[in-house]
């Protein structure tokens, strides 16, 4: 029996070339579908991967080349970021794979801008205290140094006072001797008149002294807390 051409045949056991073209587009059609879902995709997300941890490893080494090395701004960076990007657009010219890049751009300038700012917030903060600590340490040295002068002065002060009681108490003695000796009336007053007189101003001197001691000690402990107050001020 004749039949036309691609109707194939009336029994399925004859090979008609009708019948293999059916079969045949079948296949092709499954072979289409499958590479439309699953080869294309991956090969895509394979693609998109490999590029993805190329531009990373790259990123990552501009970044500490330029922290490190350069010490540029964050900037800088941004701006060679942005190159990249460019290049890769033209380049490459998949929406996809710009897209990815762009984000990891974004998450890798992100990250070494907060990288940069906990740096240089860390290094604020060890030279406010390192700063802080150098004054206050200044300014204790400065009063320990001005407390052991006002030490010494007082001591001193306390020697004379006591240098001029032991002189009173000679001068006494000697008055008594003179009076016994030459049972003068006159002379004897004015000795002892010279003795409270010099005793007198020796007390004044010694009070007065103590009292600028004091107003020494208390001045200058007050212009190191000042100042102490205004460094941590203008530094903070």
């Amino acid at each position: 029996q004749v039949v036309p051409c691609g109707m194939g045949s009336l029994h399925p056991s004859k090979g008609t070339p009708g019948h293999r073209w059916q079969g045949g587009g079948v296949v092709v059609v499954l072979e289409v579908l499958v590479e439309a879902v699953v080869v294309v995709p991956v090969a895509v997300l394979v693609e998109v991967v490999a590029v993805v941890l190329v531009v990373v490893l790259l990123l990552l080494v501009v970044v500490e080349w330029v922290v490190e090395v350069v010490d540029v701004d964050v900037d800088v960076v941004v701006m060679v970021v942005v190159v990249v990007v460019v290049a890769v657009t033209v380049v490459l010219e998949d929406v996809v794979v710009v897209s990815v890049v762009v984000v990891v751009v974004v998450v890798v300038v992100v990250v070494v801008s907060v990288v940069v700012m906990v740096d240089v917030a860390v290094d604020v903060v060890v030279e406010v205290v390192e700063i802080v600590i150098v004054v206050v340490l200044v300014e204790v040295v400065m009063v320990v140094s001005v407390v052991e002068v006002v030490v010494v002065v007082e001591k001193v002060v306390v020697l004379v006072d006591v240098a001029v009681e032991v002189l009173v108490v000679v001068m006494v003695m000697v008055v008594i001797v003179v009076a016994v000796v030459l049972e003068d009336v006159v002379v004897v007053s004015v000795v002892v008149g010279v003795v409270v007189v010099v005793d007198v101003v020796v007390d004044a001197v010694v009070v007065v002294l103590e009292i600028e001691v004091v107003e020494v000690v208390v001045v200058v402990v007050l212009v190191e807390v000042v100042v102490v107050v205004l460094v941590v001020v203008v530094v903070v």
